[in-house]
């Protein structure tokens, strides 16, 4: 199938040829016979000439044409050339044979033979000057695909006309800015990894530097007192379980940008999700002092959710609020139903995220200048693991602060195919 048609359209440049030269060769015998009313042996003859002279034009475009001499030029300008050398050489034995059968005066055939060559002289040179002016639209086209190709990716080409070459120069220009993006994606994430690597050597290298030195302490028996060898192990629990609790960030977050783990999506309650985040949080909050509550809108459910990824979501969000509000404080959830989804909001009444801070608190390990330390809890994962996780349900995640004001995160879900509003 695909051989056939690869077939048809080499034959298309053949058969178009042929139909010009049949349909030139008509008109001319028309006109002949409208403007000359020749009889019908001159007409006879004038179609068997012009038939001839047909065929060796024939001959000579499809010789120039299969023997390759168009592919051999170092420039298609000569190319071009070459074309209308070809088309003024035929064009004038055409035209000189019929005037040297016609012309009974030697004065008017040598006059015919000058003005045929001036009048192709003239063709060559317009010939050339529209050549070079293609052909300089595709060196530039060239010169910018060999910047390409030395990594210059802001290089782009002007675009003259409509025509095809035009459209060659926007391709190439769309080509050249989606690699430029390519690239600067590519450094991100390049920078990115560093990074993820030095703050994770950081923060697995603090835990472990404090239980090793405990388990010495212990084992050289530096501690020898019951007390002091239980607050040691309960120092070792509690840096052991941040561990885990970082490790298992890096799993799932590795896990969630390879794409490794499945949504299970079914028709779910936010309002028993928020339910279930508050009553997970209400010991911890009571013991801050802080006012942890929620409520969800009328309309709201029920949502196409995986409930226990969209819960990891509220958990992450509501243990960052309360990490970084202060004794009688507020945190509150909030579900609100829209035309295309639901959106739920995290709101706290804590010191708030700096202009320059909250662009980047999604990105993996941020906690901001001010604290670049494990003082807070935390992985520095939560937020990037919940926008990896509203964003692979189709959703979008932002947030809104001011210092000294409080945070407001928010997610939006979309309601999910056959689930309509109760």
């Amino acid at each position: 199938m695909q051989a056939s048609l690869e077939y048809r359209q080499s034959l298309r440049p053949h058969l178009r040829f042929v139909g010009g030269v049949i349909l030139t060769l008509a008109l001319a015998l028309a006109l002949f016979f409208l403007l000359l009313q020749p009889p019908m042996n001159e007409i006879g003859l004038m179609a068997l000439f012009l038939a001839f002279t047909a065929m060796i034009s024939m001959a000579a475009g499809y010789g120039a044409y299969r023997f390759g001499w168009i592919y051999r030029s170092p420039r298609i300008s000569w190319v071009i050339l070459g074309g209308y050398a070809l088309a003024n050489v035929l064009t004038f034995l055409n035209v000189w044979l019929t005037a040297r059968l016609m012309f009974a005066s030697q004065h008017d055939l040598r006059l015919a033979t000058v003005l045929l060559l001036f009048a192709g002289g003239i063709a060559m040179s317009v010939g050339y000057f529209l050549s070079v002016a293609l052909t300089d639209r595709i060196v530039a086209l060239s010169r910018a695909a060999q910047e390409i190709a030395r990594e210059r990716l802001d290089v782009r080409v002007p675009i003259a006309g409509n025509d095809e070459m035009a459209n060659l120069a926007r391709a190439f220009n769309d080509m050249a800015t989606q690699l430029e993006e390519a690239a600067r994606k590519q450094e991100e994430l390049d920078t990115l990894r560093r990074n993820l690597i030095a703050w994770a050597g950081h923060d697995l290298r603090t835990p472990l530097a404090s239980i090793r030195a405990i388990v010495e302490a212990l084992a050289d028996g530096v501690v020898e007192q019951p007390e002091m060898v239980e607050r040691y192990l309960h120092t070792a629990q509690r840096e052991i379980r941040s561990l885990s609790v970082l490790i298992d960030d890096l799993f799932e977050l590795a896990q969630w940008e390879a794409g490794g783990l499945g949504l299970e999506l079914c028709p779910n309650s936010i309002s028993d999700l928020i339910s279930d985040t508050i009553e997970s949080f209400s010991e911890l909050s009571s013991r801050q002092g802080i006012r942890l509550q929620g409520s969800a809108a009328p309309g709201v459910d029920p949502v196409a959710v995986d409930a226990q990824q969209i819960q990891r979501v509220l958990s992450n969000l509501v243990g960052n609020a309360l990490r970084h509000t202060p004794p009688g404080g507020t945190v509150e959830i909030r579900a609100t139903a829209q035309q295309e989804g639901v959106r739920v909001e995290v709101r706290d009444t804590g010191e708030g995220i700096n202009a320059h801070d909250l662009p980047h608190i999604f990105e993996h390990f941020y906690r901001g200048e001010k604290s670049r330390s494990r003082a807070t809890g935390g992985s520095g994962l939560g937020l990037a693991i919940a926008k990896g996780i509203v964003e692979s349900h189709g959703g979008r995640i932002g947030a809104e602060s001011a210092v000294g004001e409080g945070t407001t995160f928010f997610f939006t879900l979309p309601r999910g195919d056959g689930v309509s509003e109760l």
